[in-house]
């Protein structure tokens, strides 16, 4: 068919003597009727269609976020399937690229929050199309924070999320962090993640699955009493283990939910965690950037004065962050300065791919090109400093990644992404401005 320029279809425009609404479902389609239609798929459904009317999911969606008449939430696509004996059926489908009324937002790339205080969350809540939260954010950074949780008004859980899901409505997915992936069955798994489909609906809950690793139902204990150090390395992991966030990630996509899967912060991490199929995969650059610099600064130091004091510190980052194991503490320091020396080089962080930190972020969109899970999202995560965001919010404009920032969603405190919707002009101006309002020189 060819597009005639200037000619606006909607859905209305398909009525006439020959085809009408349904009576019983006069009122949700009415919420769509002054939706735009393109051209060609008016002329194909005026062929076809006989009466007009929804599916028992778009009627399920308008009365679980009791939407105002006239109009569909934001969060949802409005799609149409043309069913038996020429009727049209609109539907509604999860989408958070969308605003109200079938709009798309603002941009391709989303953004999404990390917080767990309703207080922070509600300046920021019709800017944002997810909110992530863990058990450490809920807990630790609000409900025992005195200074957060004001009056210690919020005392559980619970309470918590049903305040955040009422403050950011329909429009935003709210990931929801698993409190135990090593002791609980996979039924009591079940069970908590129906729960906070209870509670935040199945339209919004995503249940956000930790990578595992080395750490197992038999030795997560070590984590959590003496020097809190694992008796082994990263890498010394059992297949089932290892894999033990993977097949989580798995069993609740089978039992349909969206799972955010968590904890990448290595490229290689990516492709076998988009095995799991989740909605969302994390791609965390800020700890990684952190120990690259220190790495980096200190090599050249060692370099100029030979002083081994500087691989030692090299050695302490090590046990540290658990690139090596207690008992290794005593690592020959030309081994340290090697590990350190390939490490920097997988990073490339002395080249253009990885000087800014983002060499991951780079990998990852590049598999993102070649998945065959057209809904998955990319998140970027984990982010601090004067130039972690800048540095993103540039290599998303770059020719290479442009038809991929519809899969990226962008997350930090709330505060973070407030500071850089300003900069220094923007006090200078007001200055002049307020000066000027005011009948001042």
């Amino acid at each position: 068919m060819r597009e005639i320029k200037n000619v606006s279809c909607t859905l209305n425009t398909l009525l006439d003597d020959t085809v009408v609404v349904i009576d019983s479902q006069k009122k949700d389609v009415n919420r769509v009727l002054n939706h735009h239609l393109p051209l060609d798929q008016y002329e194909i459904l005026s062929k076809y269609v006989k009466k007009i009317g929804v599916t028992q999911r778009f009627s399920d969606v308008i009365q679980t976020f009791k939407t105002p008449e006239n109009e569909t939430p934001e969060g949802f696509r409005v799609a149409y399937e043309l069913a038996a004996n020429g009727i049209l059926k609109a539907d509604l489908i999860r989408d958070i690229s969308y605003d109200k009324n079938g709009k798309k937002r603002p941009t391709n790339l989303l953004f999404s929050a990390d917080s767990a205080n309703p207080y922070e969350i509600k300046p920021i809540s019709k800017m944002i199309a997810n909110l992530t939260c863990n058990p450490g954010i809920i807990y630790d950074l609000f409900i025992n924070n005195p200074q957060a949780n004001i009056g210690n008004q919020y005392k559980t859980r619970d309470e918590v999320m049903e305040e955040i899901g009422r403050i950011l409505g329909p429009g935003a997915d709210i990931s929801v962090e698993l409190n135990d992936p090593f002791g609980k069955s996979d039924t009591e798994i079940l069970e908590e993640a129906e729960k906070f489909k209870e509670m935040l609906s199945e339209y919004r809950v995503v249940i956000k699955v930790p990578h595992t690793g080395p750490v197992t139902n038999e030795n997560v204990s070590q984590l959590l009493s003496g020097d809190k150090k694992l008796n082994k390395s990263f890498s010394e992991v059992t297949t089932e283990g290892a894999f033990r966030g993977h097949n989580l990630a798995l069993m609740l996509e089978e039992h349909g939910f969206r799972v955010n899967f968590t904890l990448m912060f290595e490229p290689y991490q990516t492709a076998l965690a988009l095995q799991a199929k989740p909605y969302f995969v994390n791609s965390f650059i800020r700890h990684r950037l952190i120990q690259s610099q220190l790495m980096d600064q200190s090599l050249k130091q060692y370099q100029a004065t030979g002083n081994p004091q500087f691989i030692e510190k090299i050695r302490d980052m090590f046990i540290e962050k658990d690139y090596l194991k207690v008992d290794q503490k005593k690592m020959d320091l030309l081994a340290v300065k090697k590990m350190a020396e390939d490490i920097l080089q997988y990073h490339h962080f002395n080249d253009a791919e990885g000087s800014d930190g983002l060499d991951s972020v780079r990998h990852n969109l590049r598999l993102f090109k070649n998945t065959n899970l057209d809904d998955s999202r990319l998140i970027i995560c984990s982010m601090e400093g004067d130039f972690n965001y800048p540095d993103i919010d540039k290599l998303l404009v770059e020719k290479e990644f442009e038809d991929l920032v519809h899969r990226v969603v962008i997350t930090a405190e709330p505060n973070y992404l407030a500071r850089f919707t300003s900069c220094n002009q923007v006090v200078s101006y007001q200055r002049r401005f307020m000066n000027a309002a005011n009948g001042q020189k």
